[in-house]
């Protein structure tokens, strides 16, 4: 049977310091959840799941799930995204099995696509957990093999999402360099949309 690889967009926050959930927040011409989805379905992963909470919003290509227990933290959107994965499966039977998922914060619209495929890559290779570097420090997006899906959604409490799997267990974790590919900044502050705005009008297109 054919396999593939989902995408998990989190957008469920109320995003208090900036003053207006960030799924909706505009940048270049795309909400920030528009954004996300685009460069998981541009970086490989199918289906897309996106995950709000605080506002109501959907993305054509992608699949709504609303988590209603969004205030509690990006541990629940988490959850939330990879059990829609297994309904979804339960409810079509026939169709591709998923066995890794890509997770994607809405909130740093600056990771390009290809750090997405550099992960679904390094997973074809044989990694089981894989996770973009910048520079060679940690941070989104992250893969995680479908065998590790339980014991993720068991340590993801509050807005610690998958960071206490991956510290659990290092020796999972492949990390793969994604400096050239974008920036993991995130915006959560008026001053942080308006940086990464003018980075975003400055940078160059690397997908």
């Amino acid at each position: 049977m054919d396999t593939r690889v989902a995408g998990i967009l989190l957008a469920a926050g109320e995003g208090a310091r900036l003053g207006q959930p960030k799924a909706l927040v505009e940048l270049g011409g795309q909400t920030l959840a528009e954004r996300g989805v685009a460069m998981l379905r541009d970086g490989g992963t199918d289906p897309v799941f996106l995950v709000t909470g605080a506002v109501r919003a959907s993305v054509d290509g992608a699949r709504t799930v609303r988590n209603l227990d969004w205030r509690t933290g990006m541990g629940s959107s988490l959850v939330a995204g990879l059990h829609a994965i297994e309904v979804t499966e339960a409810e079509a039977p026939g169709q591709a099995r998923v066995i890794a998922a890509v997770i994607a914060l809405a909130d740093q619209p600056l990771v390009g696509s290809l750090a997405v495929r550099r992960l679904i890559d390094a997973f074809a290779a044989g990694a089981s957990v894989a996770v973009a570097a910048y520079d060679g420090r940690p941070r989104n997006p992250v893969l995680i093999g479908r065998g590790h899906w339980a014991a993720v959604a068991d340590m993801a409490t509050g807005d610690r999402g998958a960071r206490p799997f991956l510290r659990a267990h290092p020796e999972l974790v492949t990390l793969v360099e994604c400096a050239d590919t974008g920036s993991p900044l995130d915006i959560d502050t008026p001053e942080d949309l308006a940086r990464v705005a003018a980075l975003d009008k400055a940078a160059p297109d690397v997908g």
